[in-house]
């Protein structure tokens, strides 16, 4: 997979959950079994300007060169993404959220492979391997 490839498809991504956020966030936390209070809905609308923002990024750089700021962009959403697999599964063994956020999970954990996998080749080129 190149990274133009999985930078459209975090664009697509990004794209349905901050539209899906901004506009229909007792939907999206309602299929992970939370309570969509004012509280959660606020910050659902304010996650989904962050996700809309990042849309914009990753269209824009998809057909970035190789370079740090592209590095930069990779490593950090292989982490973000890792990190929400992480908390998914944990929240979700802990009782606090129903199994639909397993769903979100499992594409946050392809993402992250996605990101490392393009990480690990690109380095591999660069160093001549």
């Amino acid at each position: 997979m190149s990274f133009r490839t999985i930078a459209v498809i975090t664009a697509i991504v990004t794209l349905v959950l901050g539209a899906g956020y901004l506009f229909a966030g007792t939907l999206l936390v309602g299929r992970w079994q939370i309570e969509p209070t004012a509280s959660v809905l606020l910050l659902g609308r304010r996650l989904g300007a962050l996700y809309l923002g990042l849309c914009v990024i990753f269209f824009l750089a998809r057909s970035a060169p190789v370079s740090a700021a592209r590095t930069a962009l990779g490593a950090g959403t292989a982490a973000a993404c890792s990190m929400l697999a992480f908390l998914s599964v944990y929240e979700f063994s802990a009782g606090r959220t129903g199994p639909a956020i397993l769903a979100s999970a499992a594409v946050e954990a392809l993402l992250a492979i996605g990101y490392i996998r393009i990480l690990v080749t690109e380095r591999r080129v660069a160093n001549g391997a």
